[in-house]
């Protein structure tokens, strides 16, 4: 019963979701700016206390008259919500509609009021919408990520251009990614829509891979990230773009790593050699210096995130060169873009379009698979390379494909080909330590794996280059009537051209008497 229940409940959210993008903000800026800790269930007398409280930084004083108003509206709003999903649960689904709608048109007027009602604190609102989300997320689902059920391209409208701009540095990042610019161009954007299309279509393959990639890498990778204030879902996409999650990916150019650095501007934000091993190809590495350039173009682009991804493939200078002091110009611009080479032009689109399906694949009928990346580590128990490793471990754990990438990602300063001593402590998932025990320490597959790694093949020398052996020849006297033609007739293994070039012919012009050279047929 709970079951049919909750499956109930989940379909009147489903019908709703298009209507909570109008008015629903952004969980992330809320969590951001209020409660700086992770989405989960909350007690009961803590979500009270936000919706009743607001932020910490709601500014202090007494509110104007005005504003008063519109906090009431909003407790007013709130309890019409959880009304909602009260009738919801008892399925009286067309009351429950009719609240719902009343309940969020409420919230949407009153939180575009607060923009310029004096002293009206708009992240109250920001605390009340995120409380809103997070009670659907525990009466419904408590799995669900429900950030992939609001369209942030409406969302966003509630803050309007103005919000925006008042927010702090790290939120604005997320809000350029997660919400109105990015949302504009998903709507409004061929490029983009055709990326979308690439990526679910002829690239899905890559895309499903660099996801399995990332989720394994993802506690090497995000901690930069996160620590620079910027938005997960534009790291997935540059990496999607750049190397598909392949540590050891190295490019025509000479980009290496899984972010793809020039060797020289890795030099400048920290990547070099380090006894014998390039840092490119280190993925924590790589994403901290990946997001120090980041950070410091957007200081230099104000905060245009289409401008700033295509710096980083076509070059901040060509990109500065071609901006000038417009900073606000979109990167579609046929000022900016018709000076982009074509791969430029490309790849900021196909990096957005990555971003957006990693923030919402249910919208676009793409389901990601479930990865437990959890970090662990394993001690040899026998000697081993990663090459061994990998056929011991065989598809444990479901890994259809094998865990050789996963463990060449999580090991990158070793060579896949060379035995590792008893001893050596190797990154792998957790999730792959009792397969280890139990299949690479004894039995029949670490021998397995060893005897095919130790397999010798036998050394063909090349052979020596043949010596080139000019055609037998023989001569040939011009006589009345003959052409090049008929001569050739009567050779039915040479050509025109042949005979031709052998003697030096214009225009194949012969005369009576000549002496010709031409081929000995055998």
């Amino acid at each position: 019963m709970a079951a049919t229940s909750a499956r109930r409940d989940q379909r009147v959210e489903s019908a709703h979701a298009a209507r909570y993008g109008e008015y629903l903000l952004q969980v992330k800026l809320s969590m951001a700016s209020c409660f700086r800790f992770r989405p989960g269930r909350f007690a009961p007398f803590v979500l009270a206390g936000v919706l009743l409280g607001g932020c910490a930084s709601s500014g202090g004083g007494k509110p104007s008259a005005q504003a008063s108003t519109l906090y009431s509206q909003l407790d007013q709003a709130s309890r019409a919500y959880e009304t909602a999903l009260q009738q919801s649960r008892a399925g009286n689904l067309e009351a429950s509609q009719l609240t719902l709608r009343q309940s969020l048109d409420q919230l949407k007027q009153a939180s575009a009021q607060c923009l310029s009602a004096p002293g009206c604190d708009p992240q109250r609102f920001f605390s009340v919408f995120d409380r809103l989300l997070r009670l659907k997320d525990g009466d419904f689902n408590g799995a669900q990520d429900l950030a992939a059920d609001v369209d942030s391209s409406q969302a966003s409208l509630a803050i309007g251009r103005a919000g925006v701009a008042s927010l702090p540095q790290a939120q604005r990042s997320v809000t350029l990614l997660h919400g109105q610019k990015l949302s504009q161009l998903i709507a409004m954007n061929g490029p983009v829509k055709a990326a979308l299309e690439m990526w679910l279509t002829q690239r899905r393959p890559q895309l499903m891979n660099a996801w399995v990639n990332y989720r394994y890498l993802r506690h090497e990778m995000w901690p930069a990230y996160e620590k620079a204030d910027l938005p997960e879902a534009l790291l997935f996409g540059m990496v999607a773009q750049e190397s598909g999650g392949k540590v050891h990916a190295v490019s025509r150019s000479g980009a290496a790593g899984p972010l793809q650095f020039m060797y020289a501007t890795g030099m400048r934000f920290g990547l070099g050699v380090e006894n014998g091993f390039d840092t490119r190809f280190d993925p924590a590495a790589a994403a901290r210096a990946n997001a120090e350039y980041l950070n410091e173009q957007l200081r230099i682009f104000n905060n245009n995130l289409e401008l700033v991804i295509g710096a980083y493939n076509g070059g901040e200078g060509k990109m500065r060169r071609a901006v000038g002091d417009d900073t606000a110009v979109s990167f579609y611009d046929p000022r900016i873009y018709d000076q982009m080479s074509p791969e430029t032009r490309d790849y900021v689109p196909t990096v957005l379009a990555a971003a957006w399906l990693f923030l919402h694949p249910d919208s676009y009928n793409l389901r990601f698979p479930k990865i437990d990346g959890v970090a662990g580590t394993i001690s040899l128990k026998r000697a081993a390379s990663l090459d061994e490793l990998t056929v011991c471990l065989g598809s444990a754990d479901g890994m259809a494909n094998g865990w050789f990438r996963t463990l060449r990602n999580l090991n990158p300063r070793l060579d896949p080909d060379v035995s590792q001593p008893v001893g050596t402590r190797l990154q792998v998932p957790r999730r792959l330590e009792r397969a280890y025990a139990s299949r690479c320490v004894d039995g029949p597959w670490p021998i397995l794996a060893a005897d095919l790694h130790n397999a010798t093949v036998p050394v063909v020398p090349d052979p020596a280059p043949a010596k080139a052996v000019a055609p037998a020849t023989k001569n040939y006297r011009v006589g009345h009537g003959d052409t090049l033609i008929s001569i050739v007739r009567k050779l039915p293994c040479s050509s025109v051209q042949e005979v031709s070039e052998m003697n030096k012919l214009k225009r194949h012009r012969i005369r009576v008497g000549q002496q010709l050279k031409v081929p000995v047929c055998r």
